[in-house]
């Protein structure tokens, strides 16, 4: 890999004395940013598709976690269209539904919220009226479950094809809700069940309305009169609806699937299921499966479409063995084609794609969507577990060529950041991602190869370096044996500890990860933290472990440990409990409070303790009740009172040499005007803020920041479910 340059500014600089903090912020103008995706391709469950029935070259995308997408089909890349949410709205990121007016091709609608228990936000539909460019907001009532089981289902938004007023949506637990004012507002109205699985009208425009229900065993029911009275439709199963497709010459399809415990199918628990057909002259209804649940099988569907010239498509859902496969016919079902032997998959372009694959032509697993292109029946796009496939070449399909798809995630970043790092020299930027590994990148425009997080199969929970020595990289992991790696070439190559202090929980105890690391300034320490457990030193390589004295008790709480990058083997952790930080002077061997007396952070609120790079015991803390700074060991830590609420904060490169390190702040500052929301960079320690993002640029919140100590201005971000940015000043 390629090194970046340590700069000598980075040398441990002399004290400083204390400062006086402004009440209120300088009003800086706004610095405009230009923020771009860092190339991962990271993949993510994408579990549904919608084009626009008549207007060619209308395609969006939604995910459980990473908001929802419009496809460019000019430039072949995808444009993400809920970047404006903000930290409050950020869980309206999880998209359980989206539907489009039949009779306008500019509008679009979506059903969002993340979660379903009463902590939650509750969700909203929002609807736009220019292909998601700009949107308007109708919050509801109740709650809608965007990444809760049964998100693969659907769609359950729909707009009447009569009346682009009439919209209908299916609720997770609180039945049929309606609208009469295209999305203004919302009631609650007549519904076969409390939950629901999806709601489609009849394109033919005739009042007809199906609605799938999941409570219970499930069932299909019709409306003959727009949703106001439902009846069960005879002769389907008790299952739960999963997909509706309507043919050109009126025939309906369904895809049903059944689960194996209480909670709700889709993508997984699916145990049983089939492929059901509505002949459209005799209105009978028929088992058409590819293949049937036999004895010693657990498996449903889910996947279906109908091209325009009557090929139908659909894929099973949870088949563990011999794993999940799509079939096509294009004879209404009466003879299939198992696509994974008629089918090619390019992945060459996503290092970590073909690292996860492992040289295997498979179609996917978790194919809760396909759909293929009303107004082009060659071009077909289906979602998996890990992302998106696209063919234009749908129509090979039956002849002696194969339908290749391509891996069509430019710009498309559904990874889960779970923590971010720039090293003061070596690699550009580590990234630590959940399911997916992570990487080293040192070319910010390409997905990473020599540095990507092997085996990348699984969740990488943290990643950091040694700020004396950022060739020296660790990280903790998922699954492998003893749960991290260490690298001593900024993560070209990696070595896996011998031995490991985080044990997985017992049967029936509940789940905890494998937490936190982190490095010495030189690399020859590691301090780890298993998540709600106590922490562990070595001074080995990871080749032995050794319980922290003096480690805050308790093991209800995460507690995340950090380093000092300018003094070797010291180490810092905010004790929540106790409203304190601690210090460790030994590379972790024991800890003692140096800070007392912090205001009380109350139930699940969070904080994130920071120390400066290239500083000795230069602490900030951001946290619900402010940001608190101390900029060295004979200085206490104080507020910076222009901050309302700080949720995160990272420091960068200085905008002169030799000065203070910029100051990057996700949170609330307190300019002459308001108390403003942003993204904000200080280059004066706090004295004054700049906002370096805009409200068309909130991307629902951060997971983490942290700024580049070798490039001023540039700040690097983990925004909700979106992968990971470079945020640059523009020129």
């Amino acid at each position: 890999m390629h090194k970046r340059v340590l700069r000598h500014w980075l040398a441990i600089g002399a004290a400083v004395s204390a400062m006086s903090l402004p009440m209120m912020a300088k009003a800086a103008e706004p610095q405009p940013y230009a923020f771009q995706t860092i190339p991962f391709g990271a993949g993510g469950f994408v579990d549904g598709f919608v084009y626009h029935p008549k207007q060619k070259d209308v395609l969006y995308a939604r995910t459980d976690v990473g908001g929802m997408y419009r496809f460019d089909y000019a430039s072949h890349r995808w444009i993400p269209l809920l970047d404006h949410l903000g930290h409050d709205d950020g869980d309206l990121m999880g998209v359980l539904a989206i539907a489009v007016d039949p009779g306008n091709a500019n509008k679009v609608f979506a059903a969002c919220g993340l979660y379903l228990p009463d902590w939650a936000r509750k969700g909203a539909i929002l609807r736009s009226d220019d292909q998601g460019k700009t949107w308007q907001k109708t919050d509801l009532p109740i709650h809608v479950g965007g990444n809760s089981d049964g998100r693969g289902s659907g769609e359950r938004l729909a707009v009447d094809p009569h009346d682009g007023n009439v919209i209908l949506y299916g609720s997770n637990q609180d039945g049929l809700w309606k609208s009469s004012d295209g999305g203004k507002t919302f009631a609650k109205t007549t519904s076969p069940a409390a939950s629901l699985s999806l709601v489609a009208f009849d394109p033919a425009g005739n009042g007809t309305v199906y609605v799938g229900s999941a409570a219970g065993k499930g069932g299909l029911f019709v409306s003959a009169d727009g949703g106001n009275t439902f009846k069960p439709v005879d002769g389907t199963p008790n299952q739960v609806p999963q997909r509706v497709a309507f043919a050109p010459d009126g025939t309906v399809y369904a895809t049903f699937a059944a689960s194996g415990n209480t909670y709700p199918v889709n993508p997984n628990n699916a145990v049983a299921g089939g492929l059901w057909k509505r002949d459209a002259e005799g209105g009978k209804w028929s088992n058409i499966s590819p293949v049937r649940v036999e004895a010693n099988q657990a498996f449903g569907y889910s996947g279906l479409d109908v091209g325009p010239d009557g090929t139908v498509i659909t894929a099973t859902l949870d088949r563990w063995y011999p794993g999940d496969e799509m079939y096509a016919s294009k004879d209404k079902g009466a003879h299939w084609v198992a696509m994974s032997g008629a089918s090619r998959h390019d992945a060459s372009h996503w290092p970590w794609l073909v690292n996860y694959l492992k040289g295997e032509d498979k179609m996917g697993h978790w194919m809760a969507d396909l759909k293929i292109n009303p107004r082009n029946g060659a071009e077909m796009i289906y979602g998996t577990g890990y992302g998106l496939w696209l063919t234009e070449n749908l129509n090979a399909l039956g002849g002696k060529d194969a339908v290749m798809f391509d891996f069509a995630a430019d710009n498309f970043e559904e990874g889960a950041t779970i923590q971010l790092a720039s090293p003061t020299g070596g690699a550009t930027l580590l990234a630590a991602l959940g399911d997916i590994g992570g990487g080293a990148w040192d070319d910010l425009t390409k997905s990473p190869d020599a540095g990507l997080f092997r085996p990348n199969t699984e969740s990488n929970f943290s990643v950091d370096f040694g700020g004396l020595n950022p060739a020296f990289v660790a990280r903790t992991t998922g699954n492998d044996a003893t749960h991290g790696f260490y690298s001593e070439d900024s993560g070209a190559s990696w070595m896996a500890f011998a031995a490991s202090p985080y044990h997985a929980p017992a049967q029936g105890q509940p789940w905890r990860g494998p937490g936190t690391i982190a490095v010495s300034a030189k690399g020859t320490s590691l301090l780890w933290a298993p998540e709600k457990y106590a922490a562990y030193y070595s001074a080995d390589k990871g080749k032995t472990w050794t319980a922290s004295a003096g480690w805050p008790a308790g093991r209800d709480l995460t507690l995340v440990p950090v380093s000092d990058k300018a003094i070797d083997g010291v180490y810092y952790v905010l004790d929540r409990a106790g409203s304190s930080v601690l210090i460790s002077v030994d590379g972790g061997q024991t800890f003692k409070p140096i800070v007392q007396g912090l205001p009380k952070l109350e139930g699940w609120q969070n904080a994130q303790l920071a120390v400066v790079p290239g500083r000795m015991r230069d602490l900030w803390l951001a946290a619900p009740y402010g940001l608190l700074h101390s900029p060295d060991a004979n200085t206490a830590m104080k507020a910076v009172t222009s901050v309302d609420t700080a949720w995160l904060v990272g420091f960068g490169a200085p905008a002169k040499q030799g000065d203070y390190p910029a100051v990057y702040l996700w949170g609330k500052v307190k300019t002459q005007a308001k108390t403003e929301e942003g993204l904000w960079r200080s280059d004066d320690e706090g004295k004054s803020w700049t906002r370096i993002n805009d409200d068309a640029h909130q991307f629902g919140g951060f997971q983490a920041i942290t700024g580049d100590m070798l490039e001023y201005g540039t700040i690097y971000v983990a925004p909700h479910g979106r992968g990971v940015m470079v945020g640059k000043p523009k020129s």
